[in-house]
């Protein structure tokens, strides 16, 4: 449960206030979302008093005390435990008052430059703990307003939506019989930092009627950057990467996108007959699947087709200020294969027959980023420390790594272990094997093994890093059905279907449509 560090305090009162407030967030959000989906030209002109509504306030300071991120502090540097030893309630209160007579202002966030592969670095914005608050307020308010626009194309930063969902949606789209061959893989240059103010708050506004929230989302937008050698940068474009109302802010100026290519014929609002037309005079049909900034559209169509279609979204998305990476925006063919979201989605075909299927890998670029994290740990460990040690260093990131691609094929990313035994770093043998502890849970605290193993809890495991459990004779776990011609079986549907927001509202795409 989001903001679980603030309630377990030991005060019953702030306990219960805490549920009392989460429990009227999650009333009003359910209202807001049906007004919403009822009626797509509504504009809402009373949320600023929803924003300093206490109850939003406690539960946008439980999500932002929750985050690992509370240790950080902004340029006045404060971090959350700071605030909170000297009370939450005095806090929050001087906000809510600031808030409430106008006097809050934003604070410019601190520069923080991350680097990236291949050299470059990535900016990203630390906001105080005072701004994240309200930030977290505004986004309980808007988001439910504006989740009942989004399409079902849209993956990425959403409620009861991953990542797992848009590479099954790509790979459904890319197997027969729908056959999208043709795929745009679509990346927006310097995505968080070129998004047009104007363009961007004008789509807000198209459903926030409320000059104070729309002031406070401006006065977000402008606030500057204290950049890493101490000095004061304007924002005239672009919203910071890493504050709270990011992802959401970018997600409305990115669905411009989305909301073209289901207009336009041939996509996803044409009916089968439609389609079938298209195809019959030689026009394309197409798909698009989008996360936050990552995007693929398929097309059915010629190569030709989809130049003229990547050509096309450069239009659109000019429109917002934004432009696509002539290096990285990319036209390929499904039997090419194409990375996306860490995945490798590929149709060859299947060993031992004369038919084809997609499959669905682990990357290089993320096998090489594991492997990479592996050999720093192992380099700035001290030799004279135990196994166990290294274990307990390795094992989360295994872990997580393994966690996220059990719905893979590894065994044909990832090569079998020497001598056809197990893994060692046990952490990629027991991922996703409930009730099997790791290697480092059973090491003995000299360092030594179980007796009989090679690095793993189990003994005579061949399985390679990801599969989980490589018993299963048949197919490799998780794994996409080789026969299902229906669309993915093991693959990246999330618990929930739809779209889903927080116990409220739902809209089916394409994936779990065809499952009704």
């Amino acid at each position: 449960m989001p903001g679980g560090a603030l309630v377990n305090t030991g005060d019953p009162e702030l306990e219960y206030a805490f549920y009392q407030a989460e429990r009227r967030v999650l009333e009003i959000q359910a209202k807001l979302h049906r007004w919403a989906r009822d009626d797509s030209h509504r504009r809402f002109d009373d949320l600023f008093n929803l924003v300093c509504d206490p109850a939003f306030l406690l539960v946008a300071w439980a999500r932002v005390r929750s985050n690992k991120g509370a240790r950080s502090a902004g340029v006045d540097g404060q971090s959350a435990y700071a605030i909170q030893a000297r009370g939450v309630e005095v806090f929050l209160d001087q906000l809510r008052t600031s808030l409430k007579d106008r006097s809050f202002r934003p604070l410019p966030v601190r520069e923080r430059m991350i680097p990236k592969a291949g050299g470059k670095k990535r900016r990203l914005g630390i906001a105080t703990i005072t701004d994240r608050v309200v930030q977290a307020s505004l986004k309980l308010v808007l988001e439910p307003v504006f989740e009942a626009d989004f399409l079902p194309c849209s993956y990425g930063f959403r409620p009861n939506r991953r990542a797992h969902d848009a590479v099954a949606e790509v790979r459904y789209l890319a197997s027969r019989p729908r056959c999208y061959e043709w795929i745009v893989e679509g990346d927006i240059k310097a995505c968080f930092d070129e998004i047009s103010h104007p363009a961007l708050l004008g789509r807000v506004r198209d459903r926030v009627g409320d000059k104070r929230v729309l002031a406070l989302v401006k006065a977000f937008l402008k606030a500057g950057i204290l950049t890493e050698d101490g000095a004061l940068k304007d924002t005239s474009a672009g919203t910071p990467q890493g504050s709270i109302l990011s992802p959401l802010l970018s997600n409305v100026a990115l669905s411009v996108l989305d909301e073209h290519i289901a207009r336009s014929p041939g996509g996803p609002s044409s009916s089968d007959g439609q389609r079938r037309i298209r195809r019959r005079q030689g026009l394309p049909n197409f798909r698009l699947v989008r996360y936050a900034d990552d995007w693929c559209l398929l097309v059915k169509g010629t190569r030709a087709d989809a130049e003229a279609l990547k050509e096309e979204v450069a239009g659109v998305l000019s429109g917002m200020g934004l432009r696509l990476s002539p290096e990285k925006t990319l036209i390929t063919h499904i039997d090419e294969g194409l990375d996306f979201l860490g995945w490798r989605i590929q149709r060859h075909i299947k060993p031992g027959a004369d038919r084809q299927y997609v499959y669905t890998y682990p990357a290089k670029k993320a096998l090489r980023a594991i492997c990479q994290k592996v050999k720093d740990v192992c380099r700035t460990m001290d030799i004279n420390q135990p196994l166990s040690v290294l274990l307990r260093r390795l094992n989360p990131a295994l872990r997580g790594w393994c966690a996220y691609f059990r719905p893979a094929r590894p065994s044909a990313t990832l090569p079998p272990s020497p001598g056809g035994r197990s893994w060692p770093g046990c952490a990629a043998n027991t991922a996703g094997s409930p009730g099997r502890p790791c290697a480092a849970a059973t090491a003995a605290a000299d360092g030594s093994l179980p007796t009989g193993t090679h690095g793993c809890s189990t003994p005579g495991r061949s399985a390679p890093p990801g599969t989980g459990t490589a018993e299963r004779p048949s197919r490799p776990p998780g794994s996409l059905r080789d026969d299902d011609t229906h669309g993915p079986a093991g693959l990246a549907e999330s618990p929930v279907p739809g779209n889903g927001h927080a116990g409220f509202g739902r809209q089916l795409g394409e994936t779990h449509q065809r499952k009704r």
